[in-house]
């Protein structure tokens, strides 16, 4: 007669064949595999939250494909407010003056072309790149954009002389709610809640710039973020689309020149110490 050795499983009782020890068994199998499923949640969870889907960076291209669209619907579509018809005319009127070789005057930022969206932004926008390391998910891209955005630009003949820019912090997004919170702290907005940057340099715009040609220039100035100033350069493209000035820069910043503390989490491993600045402006003639 054949005798069969019970067997078992690694770290659970011996199956003797009673009942007591089946039921055991089978307890200790379906809790190994619930905490199996439990990791997986969680690291799915994780995944989620700092996946790494950052919108692209600023681009002129596509900035400018971005804008050239909405401007034929506008010519297309019958303004029935006053102040839609005076928008369009004065569009119209730097369109027909940019022809005949001059965007001389004041421009301002004009946030009703387009439209804010964190993830596909067409209209007018600032904000921040940071790469960071989180643990047992790897590298990924932290992108925070505010459409709070305004400002002015004087253009003389082809000269830009003056420009100011400002842009509310407080108004910063982030790719999730639970991320926006600790942005804003330590962008220190409750005190500080705009950053701007005023020209302090005269800009000569390069040829081409007024028949619609994409031009690259460096604007000099000073940036002011959380309360600390600090003088800048930064590298910027230019182009005039219908009567727009479609303008992106993005510049690298060293966190702690400005008093603005890095965001640490128990997630976290390590965050870079400094991060890029990026914007989208649209300018049209000011009223």
């Amino acid at each position: 007669m054949t005798t069969t050795t019970p067997t078992s499983t690694p770290g659970s009782p011996p199956d003797d064949g009673s009942p007591g020890t089946s039921r055991r068994r089978r307890l200790l199998m379906l809790t190994g595999g619930a905490a199996v499923v439990v990791v997986l949640l969680a690291g799915a969870g994780l995944w989620w939250f700092f996946r790494d889907d950052a919108p692209a960076e600023v681009d002129l291209a596509t900035a400018v494909e971005q804008v050239a669209p909405a401007e034929e619907a506008a010519d297309n579509e019958e303004a029935p407010l006053a102040t839609e018809a005076a928008g369009a005319t004065s569009t119209t009127n730097a369109a027909s003056a940019a022809e005949a070789g001059d965007i001389s005057g004041t421009w301002t930022v004009d946030t009703s072309i387009g439209e804010f969206d964190y993830e596909s932004a067409t209209g007018s926008f600032a904000g921040f790149r940071i790469e960071e390391e989180l643990r047992g998910v790897g590298s990924t891209t932290a992108v925070g954009r505010t459409g709070g955005v305004d400002g002015t630009i004087t253009i003389e003949g082809t000269t830009l002389t003056t420009a100011e820019i400002t842009a509310d912090l407080s108004q910063v997004t982030t790719d999730d709610s639970r991320r926006d919170d600790e942005t804003l702290e330590a962008l220190n907005t409750d005190e500080f809640p705009t950053a701007t940057f005023v020209l302090t340099e005269s800009v000569e715009l390069p040829d081409g710039a007024v028949d619609g040609d994409p031009v690259a220039v460096t604007a000099v100035g000073e940036l002011t973020i959380s309360g600390v100033t600090q003088p800048v350069e930064i590298p910027m493209e230019a182009q005039l689309v219908d009567g727009v000035i479609v303008v992106v820069g993005s510049l690298d910043l060293v966190f702690a020149d400005y008093g603005v503390a890095v965001p640490s989490a128990a997630i976290i491993v390590s965050v870079e110490d400094h991060g890029v600045m990026e914007l989208q402006l649209l300018f049209t003639p000011a009223a």
